[in-house]
């Protein structure tokens, strides 16, 4: 118990002894103590408590009960000190909060307690962003920039754009991923179909992905988010590659991007052809050509048409140059079209010089990338059969190399070839993963190609690798131009190993290749349809003399072209012809 000593006085002395009696009460005084502190009887004090019922009081009555004979007091003083009106204000503060108290009392409302949280709740909320949304004012941009953009070949592509079953033969580097990414967008937007990509990899199929996001955020100020991608109307964007085989539960338009490079072609098209059953849906095929031994070669020709039907309704299909230069609409309802180079350049596109492609590549080069000729590869070393089975889903299978990174591949060793550019020639580079164990398979991580660069560009370039990558070893031909290359790669990379190309050296190269393509032991990703054309274009001829074999790419110089592929020979050398072995872990020589 406190004495009266201790207790600061709470009214002044001649304030109501009742109100003072009550005070000391609710603070714990004795009903004795009291009386002599008042210097009362105890009976007075007593009746008082008993007849205003002290103890029954709450707790709030009696703070409010407190604060009030505090204010009361220092309100009538005549002269108030900086002390008086902070305490004044605190205790004003007091009274608004025991009000707010006993009011939540008799309601229950939280929002009684603390005023913020019905302001919170009745102010306007602001609006949540949806989501990959256009505006109309924005749809409205982006349709027309999409129709603005394009040539006149791209222009029949979209007249046809109902048509059920589109088929086109194309050029390389006429922008047919980029259009239909493009046109797939801005059907999504008008009309909420799903739109499906399907590739040869899924690394391949984000190229769609990449170009359709770039249009969003260039026409229309929108960044498209999201795998796949959902709009507000509900349509769908998928990205896929092998993976379509088990995508089955998809429905919507599809694109099957350079379809004559994928694998299993004919089990693939029923998964993906099943996605578009609906007569709602469209179906496009486009890519340039590969072999006439690939499996999707009947199903251009139309020959696919007549399995199963009486020999009296087979079809015979035009499909030259000739008769669908324009666009048609063929007896089995697939409307087919070859657009090549010089069809491009005629429709509008600015993008090439003939004259100079004509100087660049072969006359067999020329007709089979850029003017729609299909290869018969078997004169060919690697044929196209034997390069499918070693394209495959990088990203879907390669889990320790991500190449986006700084280091893709981390600091585990690779190995590097270099094939460099003679006089209208591409340079070719190669970034090879080595087998993890012996007899193991050789990853093809990464390729680069330049044209029109001198020997100290082209050393610069490779100097770029040896940063990126743990490079472990490195081959370069030093035929013509490769012998400046190779002594500036020399000053950073001293171990470089010098190919002097002859027929044995080729002929041991090419030998490896085989060895290796053959056993299954490399991959590469499917959509570098280039790399396996670069492979397929490798020959065997006989040497000037007519003494020896040798191997070239359908090129009158010396080395060949095919930098990819002879690149990649250079890589898969340092392995010895007959591979690694518990007696053998020597790596293959070459003479200077």
């Amino acid at each position: 118990m406190l004495e009266t000593a201790e207790i600061a006085p709470v009214l002044e002395s001649n304030a109501d002894p009742r109100r003072i009696a009550r005070a000391l009460y609710w603070q714990g005084w004795r009903v004795t103590s009291i009386a002599r502190h008042l210097e009362i009887k105890r009976a007075t004090v007593e009746a008082w408590k008993q007849r205003d019922e002290w103890d029954k009081a709450t707790p709030i009555e009696r703070i409010e009960s407190s604060l009030e004979t505090r204010l009361a007091v220092l309100i009538a003083k005549p002269e108030k000190d900086g002390r008086d009106f902070k305490e004044v204000d605190l205790l004003m503060r007091q009274v608004e909060r025991m009000a707010r108290v006993q009011k939540y009392g008799e309601t229950g409302r939280e929002s009684d307690l603390n005023p913020a949280i019905e302001a919170r709740n009745t102010a306007p909320r602001k609006a949540k962003a949806v989501r990959n949304e256009f505006s109309d004012e924005q749809r409205d941009r982006i349709v027309e920039a999409f129709r603005d953009s394009l040539f006149d070949y791209q222009k029949v592509w979209y007249r046809q754009r109902d048509q059920r079953t589109r088929n086109i033969l194309k050029s390389r580097q006429i922008g047919a991923t980029w259009y239909f990414a493009r046109e797939a967008l801005v059907d999504a937007i008008e009309t909420g179909r799903n739109q499906i990509f399907l590739s040869a990899s899924k690394a391949q199929a984000h190229v769609f992905r990449q170009y359709m996001c770039q249009f969003a955020r260039e026409a229309a100020d929108v960044d498209l988010t999201g795998e796949p991608i959902l709009l507000p109307n509900e349509a769908m964007l998928y990205f896929l590659g092998t993976n379509a085989r088990t995508a089955q539960s998809y429905h919507g338009n599809f694109y099957f991007d350079e379809y004559f490079w994928v694998g299993g072609f004919r089990k693939l098209n029923k998964v993906a052809s099943g996605m578009a059953m609906h007569s709602k849906w469209r179906k496009t095929y486009f890519s340039t050509p590969s072999s006439m031994q690939h499996e999707a070669y009947s199903f251009w020709t139309g020959d696919h048409f007549n399995r199963g039907r009486a020999k009296a309704d087979h079809l015979h299909l035009d499909v030259t140059h000739k008769a669908l230069a324009r666009g048609r609409l063929c007896e089995d309802r697939q409307w087919r079209q070859i657009v090549t180079v010089e069809d491009a350049v005629a429709g509008g596109c600015n993008l090439f010089d003939l004259a100079e492609l004509g100087l660049e590549y072969s006359p067999e080069e020329y007709l089979n990338l850029l003017m729609c000729h299909f290869i018969d590869d078997t004169a060919s070393i690697f044929p196209l059969a034997d390069l499918q089975r070693c394209m495959v889903d990088s990203w879907e299978l390669w889990e320790d190399f991500k190449p986006l990174a700084p280091r893709p591949f981390a600091y585990r060793p690779v190995w590097v070839g270099y094939d460099p550019a003679l006089s209208g020639d591409s340079a070719g580079l190669i970034v090879v993963a080595p087998p993890a164990v012996p007899g193991g398979k050789f990853r093809v991580l990464h390729k680069e190609q330049w044209r029109g660069m001198d020997f100290e560009a082209q050393a610069d370039a490779i100097r770029r690798i040896t940063q990126d990558f743990n490079v472990e070893y490195m081959a370069i031909d030093t035929t013509g131009i490769g012998q400046g290359v190779y002594q500036l790669v020399r000053q950073f990379y001293p171990n470089a190993v010098a190919l002097n190309y002859s027929p044995e050296v080729k002929g041991r190269l090419v030998l490896k290749g085989l060895s290796v393509i053959g056993k299954g032991r490399l991959e590469f990703d499917a959509g570098w349809t280039d790399l396996a054309q670069s492979f397929m274009a490798i020959r065997k001829t006989m040497t000037a003399s007519g003494k020896h074999v040798t191997y070239e790419a359908s090129r009158s110089e010396e080395t060949g072209h095919a930098d990819l592929a002879w690149a990649c020979l250079h890589a898969l050398g340092n392995e010895p012809l007959e591979g690694i072995t518990a007696n053998n872990t020597g790596f293959m020589e070459f003479s200077n």
